[in-house]
C-alpha cells in the first residue's frame, strides 16, 4: 500500500523545518490567509531540499480568522481569489526552479466546497486556468471529488489525520468537541483503520468507501509535530510506504 502524508505550511507556525523530515508532501499557504510571499519562497527552497513535493493552498483573504470564517462571496470572486494565489505560488516556484506539484484548498473555502459542487467546480477550474497541470487534492468522497471528476481533472483523495468526520464525509465542525483530534498515539491506529475498509470511518463509526491517496495533518495545530512522526513511524511499521503524489 502506498500513500502521500502531506502537511499545511507557510503559514507561520514554526513547524515548517522539523515536518519537512516527516512529510512527503507540503501545502504552502498562498499569502492571503496568513504567510506572505518572502514566507512562501523560504518554505518551498526548504520542502525542495528534503525532496518533499509542492503544493499550492490558497483559501479565504481572513487573515485575522486564519481563513476559517465562511465568506459570503460569488463563485466569480473566489475564482478570482484562487487564481491570484495560484499564480503568485506558480511564479515563486518558477523564479526558484521548482514546480507545483498540486493544489488544495484551505480552511473555510474547502469545507464550503465540500458541500457545494458548483463552488468546487469554479475553484479548481480557476486553478486549472492558471496551472493546468497541477493535481487537486479533494476532501474524499465529498462535492469536491464529484467536481473534479466530473471536470475530467486529475485528483487525489484526502483524509484527515487529525479531524473528526460526519457521516457524509465531510468535516466535524471545529467549535464542537472532539471536532480536532490531540492525541497523537491515536492517529496511526485510525489511519491503518481507514486504509484497510478503504473508507473514511466517522465518529459514530460510519463507513464511507472512499480513495484515499494522501493524508493531511494541520501544521498549525501544538501537537502537529508529534502526530506527523507517530503516524510515519505507524505507517511505516504497518508496511505502508510513504511517497509524495
Amino acid at each position: 500500500m502506498r500513500v502521500d502524508l502531506n502537511a499545511d505550511m507557510g503559514e507561520g507556525a514554526g513547524t515548517d523545518a522539523a515536518l519537512c523530515a516527516v512529510v512527503t508532501s507540503a501545502n504552502i499557504c498562498a499569502g492571503l490567509h496568513a504567510g506572505g510571499a518572502l514566507e512562501m519562497a523560504r518554505v518551498m527552497r526548504l520542502a525542495a531540499t528534503r525532496g518533499v513535493g509542492l503544493g499550492v493552498h490558497p483559501g479565504f483573504e481572513d487573515r485575522a480568522h486564519f481563513g476559517r470564517n465562511r465568506m459570503n462571496l460569488s463563485c466569480a470572486e473566489i475564482a478570482d481569489l484562487i487564481a491570484y494565489q495560484t499564480g503568485a505560488a506558480q511564479a515563486v516556484a518558477q523564479m526558484n526552479g521548482l514546480q507545483l506539484r498540486h493544489f488544495k484548498l484551505h480552511g473555510a473555502l474547502a469545507n464550503m466546497a465540500s458541500e457545494d459542487p458548483a463552488l468546487a467546480q469554479a475553484c479548481f477550474g480557476a486553478a486549472r486556468a492558471v496551472a493546468p497541470g497541477l493535481r487537486l487534492v479533494v476532501l474524499a468522497a465529498t462535492a469536491q471529488q464529484a467536481a473534479a471528476a466530473a471536470m475530467g481533472a486529475d485528483w487525489a483523495g484526502e483524509i484527515f489525520a487529525d479531524r473528526a468526520y460526519n457521516s457524509d464525509a465531510t468535516l466535524v465542525d471545529r467549535k464542537l468537541p472532539g471536532a480536532v483530534l490531540h492525541e497523537a498515539t491515536q492517529a496511526a491506529p485510525r489511519i491503518l483503520a481507514m486504509l484497510r475498509a478503504g473508507a473514511i470511518i466517522s465518529e459514530t463509526g460510519h463507513q464511507i468507501p472512499a480513495r484515499i491517496d494522501t493524508i493531511c495533518l494541520h501544521g498549525d495545530s501544538p501537537e502537529a509535530l508529534d502526530m506527523a512522526r507517530a503516524l510515519r513511524a505507524g505507517l511505516t511499521a504497518a508496511g505502508v510506504t510513504l511517497a509524495p503524489l
